[in-house]
């Protein structure tokens, strides 16, 4: 679980700032399930700089809640969960700060959204939060608010997400969860999975991969899984602490992704050898492959350029579509090799995608 948030305050000396504005979105990795947003009297003066950029002052923050009315609430959506935010390094110290001065030690596991999109999206000009809106076009309101701004990292998030192949940021959510007794887990685990096609990672305590599944039922898939009864399926029983899921939208996609994350991660318990198979070369050097996405306004789109296979990613504007830079810096990297080029004719030649650009 993650709280992604969105801070505005004051300005003003280094740890003597307050708060006037917080925004909180509990995330679940799929959808947003719990939020906060709130004005803050910070019982302090805001800078002239900072109201002209926020538009907020202190005639609006006169009536609005002390930090120690909505501390509780705070620690309420925050607990057990990774606190994400766009240089999160900031954003905590100010709640740590606000905390330190009602006498209670707020601590809490980080991701900076900043650093993720380093790793995951290198080379861009700007990471600021307002650039990367831009570049990646995910739509934004009300910037230097922190509800327009903590919106737009939860989409920013979720996009990291579907880019984060070697399951950096899964792995890090799984090392926080709360370890519960075996018995009981199965159901409860089953619980919260969702009926939907994709991919499934079964994980021990520490966050590691043992195992990846896929199915067109991703909740039937991990039943199965758990009615098996061979030794090996009966060890990772044992040692199972969690499961983590990705919904993929369609087919080629699920196996797309199938092959190439059992090849990164190389789960213990995953017995996957793929055949040798002859080179494949597409009809058309260029092709956009656009199919169903994940919800009924969103597509995925497989791009290949000069007759190689660049990657695929999920997009919710006509106008990602038809911006091909746009649709680079979106995509997350498969190899083009001859196992991934098969996957893609063997799926076209037995299945219809919603459309074929060629470009």
């Amino acid at each position: 679980m993650y709280a992604i948030l969105d801070i505005e305050t004051t300005g003003g000396k280094y740890n003597e700032e307050g708060i006037t504005e917080i925004a909180i979105y509990k995330y679940d990795g799929h959808k947003i399930v719990d939020q906060l947003i709130t004005l803050v009297n910070p019982e302090r003066d805001i800078q002239p700089f900072v109201e002209r950029l926020t538009g907020i002052n202190a005639t609006m923050l006169k009536s609005a809640p002390k930090f120690y009315d909505i501390a509780k609430r705070i620690i309420e959506l925050t607990t057990d969960s990774i606190i994400v935010a766009h240089n999160a390094t900031f954003d905590y110290r100010i709640l740590r700060t606000e905390f330190r001065r009602l006498g209670y030690d707020f601590e809490r596991k980080t991701l900076c959204t900043v650093e993720l999109t380093k790793e995951l999206i290198p080379d861009l000009k700007s990471y600021s939060l307002g650039k990367l809106c831009k570049t990646l076009c995910i739509p934004v309101s009300n910037r230097h608010r922190a509800e327009g701004d903590a919106l737009a990292t939860v989409k920013l998030f979720k996009m990291l997400i579907d880019k984060d192949s070697k399951k950096i940021i899964i792995k890090s959510n799984i090392k926080n969860g709360i370890d519960r007794e075996l018995a009981p887990k199965f159901q409860l685990i089953l619980d919260s999975l969702p009926s939907s096609l994709g991919l499934y990672y079964v994980h021990d305590d520490k966050g590691n991969i043992l195992y990846i599944g896929k199915g067109n039922d991703i909740k039937k898939s991990v039943n199965k899984l758990f009615l098996k009864t061979s030794k090996k399926v009966k060890l990772l029983h044992e040692i199972l602490n969690n499961v983590s899921y990705e919904n993929t939208g369609n087919e080629l996609i699920s196996n797309l992704k199938y092959h190439n994350e059992v090849l990164l991660n190389k789960p213990k318990f995953n017995y996957y050898y793929p055949k040798k198979v002859a080179k494949i070369k597409f009809s058309n050097n260029n092709l956009l492959l656009i199919d169903k996405g994940r919800n009924i306004n969103e597509k995925s789109v497989i791009l290949i350029e000069d007759n190689k296979l660049l990657g695929y990613c999920y997009v919710d504007l006509e106008y990602q579509i038809n911006n091909l830079e746009i649709l680079k810096s979106l995509v997350s990297t498969l190899g083009n090799n001859s196992h991934n080029r098969f996957i893609i004719k063997n799926h076209l030649l037995k299945h219809k995608v919603e459309k074929i650009i060629r470009f």
